[in-house]
């Protein structure tokens, strides 16, 4: 008897789902944006998977029996590896479809100018930066993980897999050096090696992610209402675009598995240390003063001080919970790129805060 299995290698989304995600995150201006597109296309293709391009292989039941027929995080085939065709494809699909809606919905708006720099370190307590270095690790990741299906060599699955979270930042800030708004930032450009080079660095040396970069949010409300249409007014309204554009409510995590530095002990698999930074008191880029194309003064809290907090607490890395079941993993994976909430202890403006659950 002989059965046949369909993997699906490329999905098909329908107009207004594709209408509504670039809408939602191309109207940003953080780059967890470029994140958030790829994570929801991802959660697409496993749990709502399209007949687009789809390859067939057929295997008796004797080999099925034999192997697991999903054991990775994303796509894992069992009885015939990814053709590199069709990883590029992948890839090229989603970055290429993420690209043009990123520029329609975003960039277009904006008038273009030659190609130009721009010096954006003291801008947001280099917040932004770190966002940069984020985004390039966790994109990478997750397209290294597609790239490990494929017949090429180690070292090329890490690299072209790891790259390509800087590759596309790097055509982000390409678009950033030719608007007029912005500009070429080369502070952005070596956070996205950062990223990927932590990606790299740690897959050759111990073939895992031992120390993971992670993110987590809450949204800010203040007393004062002054403050909250402020933040109304640059971060925006809801929920979504506060997240994704809300320096002080974002928090970005390293977070370190013991078991894989200590593995003889008895310390569980999944339980990882975490120290994470964020800011507070920005209400602006580079100060909380803003004014209105006359020079006239429109917002003034040069009072606030703007503060870098740090943290430490216990962690969660999901991909290290055991299960068989494919929808599991993959959700499992793609959510390990978030801080998993916990007590946390915070240093801030030289001062000690216990949080008993912070995300």
């Amino acid at each position: 008897m002989e059965i046949k299995i369909e993997f699906v290698l490329l999905v098909k989304m329908k107009k207004n789902s594709t209408n509504i995600i670039a809408n939602l995150f191309c109207s940003t201006m953080s780059p967890v944006r470029d994140v958030a597109l790829i994570i929801f296309m991802l959660c697409y293709s496993t749990f709502f998977p399209a007949h687009s391009l789809a390859q067939q292989t057929t295997i008796s039941d004797s080999t099925l029996y034999k192997q697991n027929i999903y054991t990775g995080y994303i796509w894992e085939l069992p009885a015939t590896k990814l053709t590199v065709t069709n990883a590029a494809l992948i890839n090229a699909g989603i970055y290429g479809g993420s690209m043009i809606g990123l520029y329609a919905a975003w960039y277009q708006k904006y008038p273009q100018s030659h190609f130009h720099t721009f010096n954006d370190w003291e801008e947001w307590r280099q917040m932004d930066k770190i966002g940069h270095a984020y985004s390039a690790y966790t994109m990478g990741r997750y397209s290294m993980e597609l790239w490990k299906q494929t017949n090429l060599s180690r070292k090329k699955k890490i690299w072209i897999g790891g790259l390509s979270g800087a590759f596309y930042q790097t055509v982000i800030e390409t678009l950033d050096g030719f608007s007029s708004q912005w500009g070429w930032s080369w502070g952005d450009i070596g956070a996205n090696i950062i990223g990927s080079g932590s990606l790299i660095a740690q897959e050759i040396a111990w073939d895992e992610q031992r120390i993971q970069i992670k993110t987590s949010f809450h949204k800010m409300n203040y007393d004062d209402a002054a403050l909250n249409e402020r933040s109304n007014s640059i971060f925006g309204k809801t929920l979504a675009e506060r997240s994704l554009k809300d320096y002080n409510g974002q928090t970005y995590w390293i977070s370190g598995t013991l078991k894989s530095f200590f593995p003889e002990s008895k310390i569980p698999a999944w339980l990882q240390v975490s120290i994470g930074t964020g800011v507070d008191g920005l209400f602006g880029a580079r100060e909380n003063l803003a004014k209105d194309i006359n020079g006239n003064i429109t917002f003034d809290r040069s009072s606030i001080p703007r503060i870098r907090q740090w943290y430490f607490a216990p962690d969660i890395d999901l991909t290290k919970i055991k299960t068989k079941r494919k929808g599991i993993k993959t959700a499992l994976f793609i959510l390990n790129a978030l801080k998993f909430p916990a007590p946390t202890l915070e240093l801030s403006n030289s001062k000690l805060k216990m949080h008993w659950f912070y995300f």
